[in-house]
């Protein structure tokens, strides 16, 4: 089915923000791994995981809509050096995605694109209520508990994945 140019750029773009999302979330989950912050690693690489299904999903959605799918672009990334700058960081970004999304659902809108718009709305709803919520959570704990003490919480969990 021949898409809208409009709806393929924004899911283009979009795809962009998803994988570079992916591509952040992997380094800083390996990170907390390497510092034996094990449910933090278990967490990020679970985020790391959604991102590439939002990423496949809008994949398919460009392939139906007879575009091209753009894996090779990402946008620059920020790698923190401590968990609460990580956190930070991993937040700013989710926002961005938010942000794009809402921009892509209104333009699928207007294009009467409406599955595009459909698809669009569930993966806002994934990046608001889990991804998002959950990151604002960590850093609400941070500031109640204190750093180390949030540490120490988080390095509970199975041994680091990497031996």
């Amino acid at each position: 089915m021949k898409g809208s140019k409009k709806v393929i750029a924004a899911l283009n773009k979009q795809l962009t923000a998803e994988l570079s999302a992916a591509d952040q979330y992997n380094t800083h989950a390996e990170m907390y791994a390497d510092w034996g912050l094990h449910s933090l690693y278990e967490r990020m690489h679970h985020e790391k995981d959604e991102e590439l299904e939002h990423a496949k999903r809008l994949i398919e959605r460009i392939l139906f809509l007879e575009g091209v799918p753009d894996t090779a672009s990402r946008e620059p990334i920020k790698i923190g050096k401590t968990v609460p700058e990580m956190m930070k960081n991993d937040l700013e970004h989710e926002y961005h995605v938010i942000n794009l999304l809402k921009e892509a659902i209104k333009i699928a809108e207007k294009e009467d694109d409406f599955q595009t718009r459909q698809m669009l709305v569930g993966l806002l709803d994934d990046s608001e209520e889990d991804h998002a919520y959950w990151i604002e959570q960590q850093i609400r704990l941070i500031d109640m508990m204190g750093l180390q003490n949030y540490i120490q919480f988080r390095a509970a969990g199975e041994p680091n994945p990497h031996g």
